[in-house]
């Protein structure tokens, strides 16, 4: 078998596999807290099942964007929104943690993986931008199926993410679909 640093990608597919084990604030239509994994999967599968209503974007580079997203979670694990002010270093804590679990790879794998991670961040590119926007849709979605425990605060979702999902036509109004429903969780 040929292959560059085969047990570095190995070690690291080891390493990316504790994304599984990091739940969030989420809950799943069972009730169980999902993973960052989880959500990471669903983000991608939102944007293939919308690609032709994305724009000129590139669906390849998308996908990307949407697998290495969190993936710095899986040391540190995640900050749920509503707390996220209380980590203002959110981003360059997971940063820190993904150049960790990217050590192991080729500099070159490391840098695409850490780069996007970066454009991610940024919101630095048409596909990032979409990303940032899907990222904040599939929590919403997830937040209006899922088996949430009592003085869930559905409130806080009618303007999380705004700036990201108002900025794209297309997911603006989705958006306002998923506000609908939440809507209706918030008054039952």
């Amino acid at each position: 078998m040929q292959n560059q640093n085969l047990h570095g990608k190995l070690e690291f597919l080891r390493q990316a596999e504790k994304l599984k084990s990091v739940t969030r604030s989420a809950h799943t239509s069972t009730g169980r807290r999902e993973s960052s994994a989880e959500h990471s999967w669903r983000l991608a599968l939102l944007a293939l099942v919308f690609e032709e209503e994305l724009g000129d974007v590139d669906i390849c580079k998308v996908l990307k964007l949407c697998l290495v997203h969190d993936l710095g979670e899986a040391l540190s694990g995640d900050v749920p929104a509503p707390q996220a002010h209380a980590v203002p270093d959110k981003g360059a804590n997971e940063r820190q943690d993904l150049i960790a679990m990217t050590s192991m790879l080729e500099p070159s794998m490391q840098d695409n993986i850490v780069g996007w991670f970066d454009e991610y961040e940024a919101a630095s590119s048409p596909e990032a931008k979409v990303v940032k926007a899907l990222d904040k849709i599939e929590t919403l979605l997830q937040h209006t199926q899922g088996d949430n425990p009592p003085g869930f605060d559905y409130a806080f979702n009618l303007e999380y993410g705004r700036r990201y999902t108002d900025a794209i036509p297309f997911l603006a109004s989705l958006r306002q679909v998923i506000d609908e429903q939440t809507r209706k969780r918030l008054n039952s």
